[in-house]
C-alpha cells in the first residue's frame, strides 16, 4: 500500500501507539489501515451417500476438484455465504446443515470455513467457475487431483465423521511460509 485511501497522503509501515505489529499508517492523517483475513466459506454437499465436488474453471488451481467455496461477501452470514457460492458454482440449492472444519490458511491469509450440506433436490450443473460438477461416491473421489490441502482436510474429516456416525469441529492450520 502506497498512499491512503482517506485523503490520497503516502503511507508509511510502522507500528502505530497502543499497537505491537507494524501497519500502513498515514503520514498526514494518521489513519491506520488494517489487513486482516480473508473469509472462506463452502461446504461439502451431501446427496444419498455422494457428495457433489467441482472442477475449476479458474485459477488458482484451475482443472483441480473442490467443495463449492469462496469469499464471505459483505451483508451475508457464513451459511448465506456457503449457500450463495454452492449455488454459483454447482447451481444446487443446498441445506446448511453445522460447521464442521476451520482451517486457518496462514500464508495466504484467510480462514476457510466450511458446513455440512444436503443438496435440496439433486439438481446441479456447472457455474461460469466450474469446468464440471459431480457426485462422488467416497472411494470415487480424485484424491490427487483436489485442489486445496484445506478441501482436503475437509473431505477428509467430513468422510471420517460420516462413517463414524458422529459429528464434531475440527480445525487445522495449513502455513506453507512455516519451516517443518
Amino acid at each position: 500500500m502506497n498512499y491512503c485511501t482517506e485523503c490520497g497522503s503516502r503511507v508509511e509501515l510502522r507500528i502505530p501507539d497502543g499497537d505491537g505489529l507494524p501497519r500502513h499508517v498515514c503520514t498526514a492523517c494518521g489513519k491506520v489501515h488494517y489487513v486482516n483475513p480473508l473469509v472462506v466459506v463452502g461446504c461439502v454437499p451431501e446427496h444419498g451417500e455422494e457428495v457433489l465436488l467441482c472442477k475449476r474453471a479458474i485459477e488458482p488451481r484451475y482443472g483441480y476438484w473442490t467443495i463449492p467455496a469462496g469469499f464471505m461477501e459483505i451483508g451475508e452470514t457464513i451459511a448465506q455465504g456457503a449457500a450463495r457460492e454452492t449455488l454459483e458454482e454447482a447451481l444446487a440449492r443446498v441445506e446448511i446443515h453445522d460447521l464442521f472444519a476451520v482451517v486457518d490458511v496462514v500464508h495466504a491469509r484467510q480462514v476457510h470455513l466450511m458446513f455440512r450440506a444436503t443438496l435440496r433436490d439433486g439438481d446441479f450443473g456447472a457455474g461460469e467457475e466450474s469446468l464440471e460438477v459431480k457426485l462422488f461416491r467416497p472411494e470415487e473421489i480424485p484424491w490427487d487431483d483436489i485442489a486445496f490441502l484445506s478441501v482436503r482436510f475437509a473431505l477428509e474429516k467430513f468422510l471420517e465423521d460420516r462413517a463414524a456416525g458422529v459429528r464434531r469441529l475440527h480445525t487445522t492450520v495449513i502455513d506453507r511460509n512455516r519451516s517443518a
